[in-house]
């Protein structure tokens, strides 16, 4: 009986086959290299493949859409947007326009209407003035204005109050040189404390703040 002798080959048993790399005790197969610091680089197992929508990031692309291509439903929407605001912005336009129209349309008929009663009214001052002068004579004579002549005198005065043509003016009343006219300086009068209307020679008449004629007074200054 002869033994195996020790230089004989040595059979294939089907393991793995001998290199220098290690071998992993599990698998069988040759590890990654071990660098010089001792750490094995494991080579990266395949993946499958990623969609570029399942990519973090990445934009997510339609089907049947190219990357990068316009979408026509967008412009026509941003279109139609732009088209909007300007249709509104002219729709304000237009109704900022006819508002100051209208204002204007309104002033001009007021300012027309008061024209038009200032014209009106203005020669029935001198009528006005013929009856307060009756009324002062009547008055110096202890008297009162009567019978038919009383009667048009008042209703004259309603009629035209009632058309916007006030009076005014009446002694003891502070000078303003927007409402009265000076005709003459009285002197100094130590009861007054300003420029004073101590006589009325004519009453001032005025539609609105319109002076139609100012008061023609005599006035008293003030002691200095």
């Amino acid at each position: 009986m002869s033994g195996a002798h020790p230089e004989d080959p040595q059979p294939d048993m089907g393991g793995p086959p001998m290199t220098d790399d290690p071998v992993d005790p599990v698998t069988g197969d040759a590890a990654g290299h071990v660098d010089e610091a001792g750490v094995a680089e494991t080579p990266a197992a395949p993946g499958p493949d990623l969609a570029p929508e399942d990519v973090e990031g990445a934009p997510a692309t339609a089907a049947g859409e190219t990357p990068g291509e316009p979408d026509p439903a967008q412009d026509e929407l941003t279109v139609t947007r732009m088209e909007l605001a300007e249709r509104t912005a002219d729709l304000q336009r237009l109704q900022a326009e006819f508002v100051n129209y209208k204002r204007r349309v309104e002033r001009d008929r007021d300012l027309l209407r008061e024209n038009a009663t200032y014209a009106a009214l203005t020669p029935i001052i001198e009528v006005l003035d013929t009856i307060d002068r009756a009324r002062e004579s009547a008055q110096h004579q202890g008297e009162e204005l009567e019978g038919g002549f009383r009667t048009v005198a008042e209703q004259l005065e309603r009629t035209v109050e009632r058309l916007g043509l006030t009076k005014f003016g009446a002694p003891g009343d502070a000078f303003d040189p927007s409402l009265h006219e000076a005709l003459s300086h009285l002197g100094e009068d130590p009861e007054v404390e300003v420029t004073t209307c101590k006589v009325v020679a004519k009453a001032g008449y005025r539609i609105g703040d319109r002076v139609v004629r100012a008061a023609q007074v005599l006035v008293a200054d003030p002691p200095q």
